[in-house]
C-alpha cells in the first residue's frame, strides 16, 4: 500500500500532565488529489484494564472514584464505577494490570488472560487499551487498595453482583468504556 500521509508539521501545545500536539499532514485522498489537514493528538501512554470476577460468589470487583472529564461532559454525581486500570509506564500490559490491581483493589493476582486490545478514541487520542480479565477469591487480599496518595488517588473498591453490575451497565449507573 502506498504511503497517503506525508508529516508536515507536529508542534505541542502543552506537555502538562500529558502531551497535546498540532499535528499537520498531507493526505492522500482516494481521487488521488493531496489534502493538507491538521489534527491535535493527545499522547496520554498506553494503559491496560481488567474486570476481576469470582466464579463462586457471582461476583466482580470494580473501583469508585472522581473522574473530571466525566463531570465536566455532564455526571453530575462526579464519581465513575469503572473496572480497575492503569498507565503501562513502559512496563509490559501484563505487568502494569497486576502492578495496578494490587495498588488499586488491594487483590495480588498471578494469573491474567489477555482478552483483547483496542484504541478507545482514535479520534484524538493515541492510547492503545489492553483488556484483561482473572478470577480471583478473598485469601488474595492483601490490602484494602485505594490506589496511592503520591498519585492523588482516592479509590473505593467494590465487589458487586454480577447481575447488579449488569443492571447498572443498563440502567447507566455505570459508564465505563
Amino acid at each position: 500500500m502506498p504511503t497517503k500521509i506525508k508529516l508536515k508539521k507536529a508542534e505541542t501545545l502543552s506537555d502538562n500532565w500529558y502531551i497535546l500536539k498540532k499535528v499537520t499532514y498531507d493526505y492522500l485522498k482516494k481521487d488521488g488529489s493531496w489534502q493538507t489537514q491538521s489534527r491535535e493528538v493527545y499522547d496520554r501512554g498506553n494503559g491496560a484494564t481488567i474486570l476481576l470476577y469470582n466464579k463462586d460468589f457471582k461476583t466482580v470487583v470494580l473501583t469508585r472514584q472522581f473522574r473530571i472529564p466525566t463531570f465536566l461532559n455532564g455526571n453530575e454525581t462526579r464519581i465513575l464505577i469503572e473496572s480497575c486500570a492503569g498507565l503501562l509506564d513502559k512496563d509490559s500490559a501484563e505487568n502494569c494490570i497486576k502492578r495496578e490491581t494490587e495498588k488499586e483493589t488491594g487483590y495480588k493476582i498471578s494469573c491474567v488472560r489477555k482478552i483483547f486490545e483496542a484504541y478507545m478514541s482514535p479520534g484524538s487520542v493515541t492510547e492503545i487499551l489492553y483488556f484483561f480479565i482473572a478470577e480471583y477469591s478473598h485469601n488474595m487480599k492483601v490490602s484494602n487498595g485505594g490506589g496511592v496518595e503520591d498519585e492523588q488517588e482516592d479509590i473505593e473498591v467494590l465487589e458487586i453482583n454480577f447481575n447488579t453490575a449488569l443492571e447498572m451497565i443498563e440502567t447507566g449507573e455505570i459508564k465505563d468504556g
